[in-house]
């Protein structure tokens, strides 16, 4: 039995209280994941990105910064969304000092 059937049977003997204090639990695991981000060791030197490229969020950060519209940076990565960019923009509102950190990082180099 996988474990995710496992929770779904424990949730059917659950009062609603419970079943809470289970989805508060959850939510505070996973506090800190961030949709269509993802950092992995080898890909731009583990800086998070943006999932299925190596796009990295400094940039799309930077050059929004910059004044670029949404709609110029998504005709300059044709592999991008526009969610892919909501995404970007909530991570770097959220890790400022993270983003900001690589950017100058790469700039100097």
């Amino acid at each position: 039995m996988s474990a995710l059937h496992q929770v779904r049977e424990l949730l059917t003997h659950m009062t609603r209280a419970e079943k809470a204090a289970v989805l508060q639990s959850v939510v505070q695991d996973m506090g800190d994941a961030f949709p269509g981000i993802e950092s992995r060791d080898g890909v731009c030197g583990g800086e998070p990105c943006i999932v299925r490229t190596r796009i990295p969020v400094w940039i799309l950060f930077r050059l929004r910064q910059s004044g670029v519209s949404e709609a110029d940076i998504l005709r300059s990565y044709p592999s991008l969304s526009a969610e892919d960019l909501t995404n970007g923009w909530h991570y770097a509102r959220s890790h400022l000092a993270e983003i900001e950190a690589h950017a100058r990082a790469n700039e100097e180099a």
